[in-house]
């Protein structure tokens, strides 16, 4: 969502339109502004502790978070404003208020919905609270219009929280195709310092949950006992449920006989980032919910295929057969024998490999950008003329 919001924001700066991103501050150096880039600005708003909170205490923050917003705005002129883009449901329910107190449209993207995310909870996890889904129920009568980002996301909102139709639009989130393009895979090792390490690598990039389900590759690696030399490379830290037990993955790998087997590396940005991917001879996402998968895109922009589950997002984020290969489920024995077939042929390798590069041009956040002016014009010409009309009512 982070990498989203400030990709487009960048490029609808570039077309002429100002934005300015609200987000809670999370340091005590932190300016109340700054820029991000020309024509972006970023208020960093006082809502609790500088320290980071868990998501289930981000709510009680709402009140805090809302004054922020609604004492920013009341320091300009009025009508300043013109359009609010919410992200994530807690946005969502300022930008409520918001729209308001304002008198402009509300445009919401969700990233993530708890009712599909509780659908398929992973074993042993959490499920998202009543509140959660009662306030994205709210957020989607209330907004103008709700951006999905897949097909499949537009279904759920229409379906699961009863969206009207012609209130969803799909914008397809886009990567960054400048950062991440083909590169040396051993140039890339060497980088990551792992020259040394055999030739076969299968990597997981995210968060360290069970919503992820790094586990699943590693439960799978365990059942690789023909490929000895392939090793499971786990780039991320743990979050959301998974601090109930930082250490379980590592357990997990000990417990299976495949310590050895594992290599851990921390959250990578940019150019590290894209080395990653290079590196890999094989990305695996094996989420048990994606609202799109942009590990899997950027994976393939880079010309590494990549095997997904085949759910939410990341069946129109991933081409089966073409830019990799789709599974239903999480059984490691399938994943297993997918990532095997994949390490034992090249050729195969080499024309996903091709497909992934191919796909990935059909996304960019260019594209991604073009689109939201669309809805972002509509909904505003849309709210116009409603204004239009009441004035026309109360003159009569």
């Amino acid at each position: 969502m982070n990498v989203y919001i400030v990709e487009v924001s960048k490029r609808l700066a570039a077309r002429g339109i100002e934005v300015e991103i609200f987000t809670r501050t999370t340091s005590g150096v932190l300016p109340p502004r700054a820029e991000l880039a020309p024509g972006v600005t970023v208020r960093h708003v006082n809502a609790g502790p500088f320290e980071g909170l868990a998501k289930e205490d981000l709510p009680a923050q709402l009140c805090a978070f809302t004054h922020g917003v609604l004492r920013a705005e009341a320091s300009r002129a009025p009508g300043y404003y013109d359009l609010i883009s919410s992200h994530y449901w807690l946005s969502g329910q300022v930008g409520w208020l918001a729209k308001d107190r304002w008198g402009v449209p509300l445009v919401h993207t969700a990233h993530t919905l708890a009712k599909v995310k509780n659908l398929q909870l992973a074993s042993g996890d959490r499920a998202e609270p009543l509140a959660r889904v009662i306030g994205e129920e709210q957020v989607v009568e209330q907004a103008d219009r709700l951006v999905a980002n897949t097909p499949t996301e537009a279904r759920e909102l229409i379906d699961l929280y009863e969206a009207p139709i012609d209130q969803v639009a799909v914008v397809s989130p886009g990567v960054d195709l400048a950062l991440f393009s083909p590169g040396e895979r051993q140039l890339s090792r060497s980088r990551l310092g792992l020259g040394g390490y055999p030739q076969r690598i299968v990597a997981f990039i995210g968060r360290i949950q069970p919503l992820k389900a790094p586990d699943v590759l590693v439960r799978a690696l365990a059942e690789l006992t023909t490929q000895p030399e392939t090793i499971a490379l786990i780039v991320g830290g743990p979050s959301g449920t998974g601090l109930d037990r930082p250490t379980a993955l590592i357990e997990l790998a000990t417990a299976l006989g495949v310590a050895d087997r594992v290599r851990f590396l921390p959250p990578q940005t940019g150019d590290r980032l894209a080395d990653v991917y290079r590196a890999a001879d094989v990305v695996a996402v094996p989420s048990y919910n994606e609202s799109f998968g942009l590990v899997a895109l950027e994976a393939q922009a880079c010309g590494t295929p990549v095997v997904a589950a085949a759910v939410g997002g990341l069946v129109t984020a991933v081409r089966d057969g073409v830019s990799g290969v789709l599974i239903d489920g999480h059984d490691p024995g399938d994943w297993a024998k997918v990532l095997g077939g994949l390490l034992e042929s090249p050729a195969w390798r080499a024309e996903l490999s091709a497909g992934a590069v191919e796909h990935a041009r059909d996304f960019s956040w260019d594209s991604t950008a073009s689109r939201l002016v669309e809805v972002y014009s509509e909904v505003m010409c849309e709210h116009r003329i409603r204004r239009d009309q009441e004035l026309c009512r109360t003159a009569w």
